[in-house]
Formats: C-alpha cells, structure tokens, sequence
C-alpha cells in the first residue's frame, strides 16, 4: 500500500510526455523548448501539453530588488496585523473593564493622585531647600563682609568653610533635580489625561457600534502610562 502511493505521488509530480516550455521573451520572441528556455528566466512562462492545453504557469525567478520588495512588503504586513491584534486586545479589555463613562474618570484620577502626592511631598522639599540656602547665604555673607577677623587679627575676611560650600552646592543640585523630576511627573500627568480620554472616546465608539474595527497602527501603540481599572463595587 505504502508502495502504491509513493508511485501515485511520483506519477503526479514526472512531467508529462510531450510537453514543453513556452514563453514570449523581453524581445518579444517564443521561445519554446523541452526544459525550460534560457531565455525565459525573466517572463512569465507556461507548460503546456501538445495540444496546446496550458498545464501550469510559472512565473518569472524574482530578481533581488523584488525579492527585497517581498521581504519588506512581508514586514509592513507583519507588523500591520501586530498592531490590528493590539487594538482588538484593547477593545476588549475597554468593554469588559468600563461599564460607564464615570468610571473613566475615577480610574484616571486615581492614577494622578499618587503622582500629586510625590509632586507635594517635592514642593515641601524645595521649601525645606530653600530655607537652608538661605542660610548658608547668610553665613556667607557674614563672612565675606569682613565681620569675622582671622586669627592673626588682620582685616581680611575668612574663607567661607569648605564644608558650607560643599553644602551649598550640593542643595543647588538637589534642587535642580527635584525641579526636573517635577516637570516630569506633570508631564506623566497629562499624558494620563490624554490616555484615558482617548480610551473613554474610544469606548463610547465601540459602544455606538461606529468603532472603525480595522484600526490604524497608531491608534494600537500602547501608551507609556498604563490604565489600571476603577475598584469593583461590591
């Protein structure tokens, strides 16, 4: 039996007696022959029984610009139905995550609210930062303005301790990163906002049944702030 269709799959693969190759050249000349045509490589070309009747069509050995073109044709495909894939994830977790427009905003506020609190406990910082500069400032002050003799008694003023400088410097820094880390933090803020009011819209869309359910890749990237879903009621 084993034997039988190893003959069969052979049979239907073995050219068949009397055909030939045929195609119409880039000059425009048939070429025909009993394998295929140098001549062909380039063009469509065509098996064909001798009566005339085509068995099959072959197309022509893809060049290596096509083949490139394949390749990122494949790609632009791949990454398309990555996206659609992440889009309809996220339709999903909208509908079975929200079952109001409510409860967006409970859920985005609840997201900012930690982000508040850190921007708060940054502000009593820089408060506490700036009381010390002040300080130090008037140390400082106290003694470049000569009030403070050196030992020997002269009239010049001492240097400010080097342990004081090193302070100063360092609450300039401290400040100056806190500053940048609060800019980022409302940065993240609003980021938040945009996010889940895009989502909110979308929602009311999918909901409406107007939802364009073939999204464009944009629309599927995921935003660098996630959602978190509002508390279940009991």
């Amino acid at each position: 039996m084993r034997t039988t269709i190893i003959l069969a799959v052979a049979l239907m693969h073995a050219p068949i007696a009397g055909a030939v190759y045929k195609c119409v050249d880039e000059k425009g000349i048939t070429r025909i022959g009993e394998t295929p045509p140098d001549e062909c490589a380039k063009v469509v070309m065509y098996e064909v029984k001798p009566n005339g009747q085509v068995i099959r069509k072959i197309d022509p050995t893809p060049t290596a610009e096509q083949l490139q073109q394949m390749k990122e044709d494949g790609e632009r495909k791949r990454v398309a139905d990555k996206a659609a894939a992440a889009q309809k994830r996220k339709d999903m977790s909208l509908i079975n995550t929200y079952a109001n427009e409510k409860e967006f905003e409970v859920a985005r506020d609840r997201n900012i609210e930690p982000i508040r609190g850190r921007i708060r406990a940054s502000g009593d910082r820089l408060k506490a930062i700036e009381a010390r500069e002040k300080k130090i400032a008037e140390e400082m002050e106290f003694y470049k303005s000569g009030k403070k003799k050196n030992s020997k008694g002269g009239g010049k003023p001492d240097e400010p301790p080097p342990i004081l400088v090193a302070e100063q410097e360092k609450l300039a820094n401290e400040r100056e990163q806190i500053l940048a880390s609060v800019a980022n933090q409302e940065k993240e803020i609003e980021a938040l906002k945009v996010r889940f009011e895009a989502d909110r819209k979308r929602w009311i869309a999918l909901k409406s049944g107007e939802a364009d359910k073939a999204a464009p890749a944009k629309e599927a990237a995921a935003a660098a702030v996630p959602t978190k879903a509002p508390p279940k009621k009991n």
